[in-house]
C-alpha cells in the first residue's frame, strides 16, 4: 500500500474517531505529499515519500522549540501530538549506538582522519540514514567522531 492511500485509509478512520488532531496532521502530510508529486511531476519513489516526511517532521520539531521558548504550552502539546502521527507513517529511528556505528564506518570507509573531512563524511552518512535517524544527531556524531 502506498503512503497516499495509507494516509486516505487513516484519515477516514480519524473522522470516524473524531480525532482532530490526527485528521488534521494527517490532512497536512497528504498535501505535502500530494504537492511533491505535482512539483516532481510523477508519482512518488518511496525514499522521495519519506524525504517528505522527514521535512514535516523537521519542521514542526522546530516549531516546538520555538512554542516552548515562547511558553506557548497548548501549543507544545498539539505540536506533540503531531509529531507522534508523523513518526507513524517513517521508519523505526535508529538508537544513537547504532547511528554511531554507521558513521564510524563511513568515516573509515572515506578515510576521514579530522574535522577538515566533515563535508565528505556526511555527504557519504546521509544517504544512508536518511528517514532512519535524526539530522542533528548524525551532524552531532560525525563531529564527535572527527575529533
Amino acid at each position: 500500500m502506498s503512503l497516499l492511500e495509507s494516509l486516505q485509509k487513516d484519515m477516514i478512520a480519524a473522522m470516524k474517531a473524531k480525532d482532530k488532531v490526527k485528521l488534521g496532521t494527517i490532512r497536512m502530510l497528504k498535501a505535502a505529499v500530494v504537492n511533491e508529486q505535482i512539483e516532481v511531476g510523477h508519482d512518488l519513489s518511496s525514499d522521495e515519500e519519506i524525504a517528505v516526511l522527514s521535512r514535516e517532521l523537521k519542521q514542526r520539531k522546530d516549531f516546538l522549540e520555538e512554542f516552548k521558548n515562547a511558553g506557548r504550552d497548548e501549543a507544545v502539546q498539539n505540536l506533540k501530538n503531531e509529531i507522534k502521527v508523523v513518526e507513524s507513517y517513517l521508519p523505526e529511528q535508529l538508537s544513537e549506538d547504532e547511528v554511531k556505528t554507521i558513521v564510524q564506518e563511513t568515516i573509515d570507509q572515506v578515510g576521514a582522519t579530522s574535522k577538515a573531512d566533515f563535508g565528505k563524511v556526511m555527504g557519504a552518512v546521509m544517504p544512508k540514514l536518511k528517514g532512519k535517524a535524526d539530522g542533528k544527531l548524525v551532524n552531532a556524531t560525525v563531529k564527535e567522531l572527527l575529533n
